[in-house]
Formats: C-alpha cells, sequence, structure tokens
C-alpha cells in the first residue's frame, strides 16, 4: 500500500516550515490540503506559501484553479489521488499538508462521496428548495435534528453530503449515522499533528492576522467582495467575508478585523476538535524542546513498518 505522510494543525502553528525540513529530509514532495489554497486569485489571506517559502520543494494544488471554478471535496480527493501517484513515480514520498481535516479523511479513507452529479440527481426535491431558500446552515440543523450522529461527521459546508444525508433519511426512514458502512483506508499513512498551548496557538493567529493586512489582504478580501455574486466558495472562506460590513459602509475597519481575529481563532479550536475525533494523530508540540528529532523518529519508525 503506498504510503502517504501528513501535517496537519491549526493555523499559524508552524506547517510550512516543518513541511520543507520534512520534505527536504525524507524526499519529499508536498500536496496542499488545504481546500482554499488552491485558488490562484488568493494568496495572502488563505497563507499560500511564496515561492521563497516552499524553497524549491514541488507543491501540488497550490494556486492551480481560479477563484471563479468551484473546488470541492470530490475534486479534491481526484486530484491529490493524482499528485500521490506523480509523486510515487518520482519515487519520492508524498507529504500532504493542510488543516481541512473532512478534505484530508476523505482522501486517506475510501469515503462514499460519489461522482460529480451523482448525489444531486438522487437528492429529494424537498430538500433541493430548502437548500435554496434557506441556505446550508439551516440545512444542516435539519440534519443534526433528524440525525445528530451523522451531523457530527459532516461539515455544513459539504451541502452535496448533507442533501443526500437528508434524503437517506426521508426516503428510508432510517438514520444516516446507522447506515454507513465502516470505511477502509486508502493508503499507509502517518498524521503528524502540530498543537501547543490555546492561549499560544491564539497569540499566534492574532499576529498571523496582523502580518496578512501587512502583506495586502485588505485589497485581496475587496476583490473578493466585488465578485462574491461569482465566486461560490472562496467568498464565505475565513479571512474575506468578515471584511464585507467594511466594504457595504455597515462596519468601521477595526471592527472587522476583531471579527476576523475571533473568528480565525474559534476556525482552530474546530480544526482541533475535528482533527482529535475523526483522524488518528500523532501529536507534537512544536514549541518544546527536542520536537524535530521526535517528529523525524515517528516518521522513521512509520517507514520503517513496510
Amino acid at each position: 500500500m503506498q504510503k502517504v505522510l501528513c501535517l496537519i494543525g491549526p493555523t499559524a502553528i508552524g506547517k510550512t516550515s516543518l513541511s520543507i525540513q520534512l520534505a527536504k529530509t525524507w524526499q519529499a514532495e508536498i500536496i496542499s490540503g488545504d481546500s482554499m489554497q488552491v485558488y490562484r486569485e488568493v494568496q495572502v489571506g488563505t497563507a499560500r506559501p511564496t515561492k521563497a517559502e516552499m524553497a524549491g520543494i514541488k507543491h501540488y494544488l497550490v494556486g492551480t484553479r481560479s477563484i471563479f471554478d468551484n473546488f470541492d471535496v470530490t475534486d479534491f480527493v481526484k486530484s491529490a489521488q493524482s499528485a500521490i501517484s506523480e509523486i510515487a513515480a518520482h519515487n519520492k514520498l508524498p507529504l500532504v499538508v493542510g488543516g481541512t481535516g473532512f478534505y484530508l479523511k476523505a482522501l486517506l479513507y475510501n469515503l462514499q462521496l460519489g461522482e460529480k452529479g451523482a448525489e444531486d440527481s438522487s437528492i429529494s426535491p424537498r430538500w433541493q428548495k430548502f437548500l435554496a431558500q434557506k441556505g446550508p446552515e439551516a440545512l444542516w440543523d435539519e440534519l443534526n435534528q433528524a440525525d445528530p450522529a451523522a451531523a457530527d461527521k459532516i461539515p455544513w459546508q459539504n451541502t452535496r453530503r448533507v442533501l443526500r444525508a437528508l434524503t437517506v433519511i426521508e426516503r428510508t426512514g432510517q438514520l444516516f449515522s446507522k447506515q454507513q458502512p465502516a470505511i477502509e483506508p486508502r493508503y499507509d499513512f502517518l498524521i503528524l499533528g502540530l498543537n501547543t498551548d490555546r492561549s499560544q496557538v491564539y497569540d499566534r493567529i492574532n499576529r498571523r492576522v496582523d502580518l496578512m493586512l501587512e502583506q495586502g489582504l485588505l485589497p485581496e478580501a475587496e476583490f473578493v467582495y466585488q465578485h462574491r455574486a461569482d465566486i461560490k466558495q472562496a467568498g464565505q472562506a475565513i479571512g474575506y467575508k468578515e471584511f464585507f460590513p467594511y466594504f457595504a459602509g455597515e462596519s468601521n475597519l477595526p471592527a472587522c478585523i476583531a471579527q476576523l481575529k475571533q473568528a480565525s481563532r474559534r476556525y482552530a479550536k474546530r480544526q482541533l476538535t475535528y482533527f482529535r475525533h475523526q483522524l488518528p494523530v500523532t501529536w507534537f508540540d512544536p514549541f518544546q524542546p527536542g520536537f524535530e528529532t521526535a517528529v523525524d523518529q515517528a516518521v522513521k519508525n512509520w517507514l520503517r513498518q513496510g
């Protein structure tokens, strides 16, 4: 089974620098596991690595799609699988780096995502109408009321899966969570996770936001705002939508910056909750003595397992 190394952790924890070190040490090439870094037009707000930060290491799924194109979890899995095959053909180790837990789980396990359009064609018209009228969060609330166990495993942003779950419940009268088969891993993987004291994580997030503003986040957010009617996913990404009230003249800039920092901290908390409950992660504190040695030993032990 193909080996795949993964590196996850909350925003601003230091994944980019460690990923380059891992790539150099273990002859790896990097696949972005972030749902937003794939878009060309938005670099600052997505914390997409610069060419200098890439340090000559080949990266996949970084700035390869337009912000005006749809790129969902099914697209990600197909693209990442292709990248893994290409990296393996180079006799290199695939290294997936990013913070989108659901995308990573869908790649590493044989989740039933369905072909694009396959689930849509079998969705109940009732729930399609509900989504169009009330939006994805209200749709997810309906699933959470009907089947909390299923809702716990399906992010509200994954509307295709939420629609499918509600349709199955409607048509079978049975809980969607009770009908899901056990999933098998697609790869022989090791997930390295970075985390530290919560106050330090939050402080790093706040400083990351300040740095992004210095690097040009506001003009980037204004671009997203101006084209929001034509942008599907990135328009709802943290780092952009928080500034919409400012551009609309409904709020001042300091209030929007404070909102962004709060939203980023909350997102980091949700990231960690997902990782702990949904994925088998080996955790490390990047600010503890001996951290790098411990990481290298964990990778070495995993590779020796054949």
